[in-house]
Order: structure tokens, then sequence, then C-alpha cells
């Protein structure tokens, strides 16, 4: 799940004071927390999704609520219990859900410098590090708006996420067949919604358009859990063809002046 406004650049990050964020040179503080409490709440809602979809698939109350509070991220939490009502194997599952996961890890290496956190704060903000948080706080000018746009995403996402995961899960038998009603595909569109504008150049374009591609292909043919695995694999290869016509261009320069 990702926000829509681009990264800063990739130069220092300054910590500003609060006199100058209010001055003019970076970003209100009251603008970061309106930005960051608008993702934090979109996102947050679509918990009810999740707590039906896990009630469907079979999980107990507790099971779905504990997903929430200790893995906490939407897109491997779908993953898991999509791959559980398709008839997928439970370690098959898992393991896709587990490396859908992983990218938080890329997150924490970016955001602990942005951020720069006392150590004793770090085991904390870990448990905070997702799609929208990042996003939130890699689109702020300068650290401190970037901590409080952290900060207010991460808190808000986690208390309407946990309470709407619960809140669905004990309305799933109110609802009916979960599966009629599709809310399966909250948590993802909600993602996709926020992560296209995102998509700013035509390497990140042919990235996600060959990921959608391989996974929505595959679907047919692999056991559940499998095709969102094989879909990371669009990263490497657009890399591939960009490096290889980076070469081809060198070399047809080389070639010219040479002649």
């Amino acid at each position: 799940m990702a926000e829509q406004t681009a990264p800063p650049a990739t130069g220092d990050i300054h910590d500003h004071s609060p006199a100058r964020s209010a001055g003019g040179a970076g970003k209100a503080d009251s603008a970061v927390v309106r930005d960051a409490l608008g993702v934090g709440v979109a996102v947050g809602l679509s918990g009810f999704a999740f707590g039906v979809t896990s009630a469907g698939a079979g999980l107990t109350l507790l099971q779905a609520c504990a997903l929430s509070l200790l893995v906490f991220t939407g897109a491997s939490q779908f993953a898991l219990v999509g791959a559980l009502a398709a008839g997928g194997n439970p370690f098959t599952a898992a393991a896709g859900a587990f490396f859908l996961g992983t990218r938080n890890a890329f997150y924490g290496l970016r955001l602990s410098q942005l951020l720069a956190l006392p150590k004793s704060a770090k085991p904390f903000a870990a448990q905070w590090v997702i799609d929208e948080t990042t996003a939130v706080a890699l689109a702020q000018p300068d650290r401190r708006s970037a901590r409080i746009g952290f900060t207010v995403t991460g808190l808000t996402l986690y208390v309407l996420w946990n309470l709407t995961t619960l809140l669905g899960a004990l309305g799933a038998e109110a609802l009916g067949d979960t599966a009629a009603w599709g809310l399966d595909a909250a948590g993802p569109a909600v993602f996709l919604a926020l992560l296209a504008p995102m998509l700013k150049t035509a390497t990140e374009r042919a990235t996600a358009g060959i990921a959608v591609v391989l996974g929505l292909g595959l679907l047919p043919v692999l056991p559940a859990g499998v095709p969102v695995l094989v879909s990371a694999l669009a990263a490497p290869a657009v890399l591939w063809f960009q490096g290889r016509g980076a070469r081809r261009r060198r070399s047809d320069t080389e070639t010219e002046d040479v002649r």
C-alpha cells in the first residue's frame, strides 16, 4: 500500500526547527497531519474487509485479530487469507505472505536514515514500517515533517485497522456468504489506488504492468499464493532490459566516436 506523493530527492534531509517549519521553509505541521490522517483513515477502514475475509477463510476471531496486531501489513495479510480461502497449502500461503512482507525490511533501511529515531524508539517504530507510513514519510520535505507524518499515519492506521478487523470478524456471520460480497478485493483495491499515482516513470509503469500480467496470467495454473511470488520477478526483468538498452546505447555512441 503506498501514497500518491512522489518521494523527495535523495540528498541530505535536514531537521528543521518548529519555528522554521511554521515560517514556510518546511511544510506546516497541520498539513502533514491532515495528509497522514487522510491516508490512515482511508486504508484503516479496509481492515473491516480483512476481518470479514479472514472469517470466511476459516480463521477464528483470535487468529484474525492476532494477524492484524502482530503482522500488521495489509497486503501480506490479504495474501495469506486469500490463499487459504482458495484452498492453498498453509505453508505456501505463509511463504507468499512472508516474501510479500519482506519489502518492509527495505523500507526500514531507508526510514532509519530519514527519521533518525532514538534507539529506544526503533523497536516500536519497526511495527509501523509499512507501505503507507513509508510513502507519507518519504513525501515530506524535512525530517521533522517526516517524523510527524510517519507517527500520525502509523498510529491512525494501526488503531483503525485492528478495530475494523475485530468488527469485520464479528460481523462476518451477519453478512452471510462473504465471498459473494467480494470484500477480499477491498484491500488490494485501496493499495492500487494509492500506488498508481506513484508510477511516474516508464520503468515503474513497466514493472507494475509486467507484475500484473504475471500475477493474473499464472493465477489459473499455479497454486494459490505462488503467482504473487512469481510476479516479483518483474522488477529484476525490467532492470535487466533497461541495463541492456543502456549498454547498447553506450556501445553505439562509442562506435560513432571512433568513426
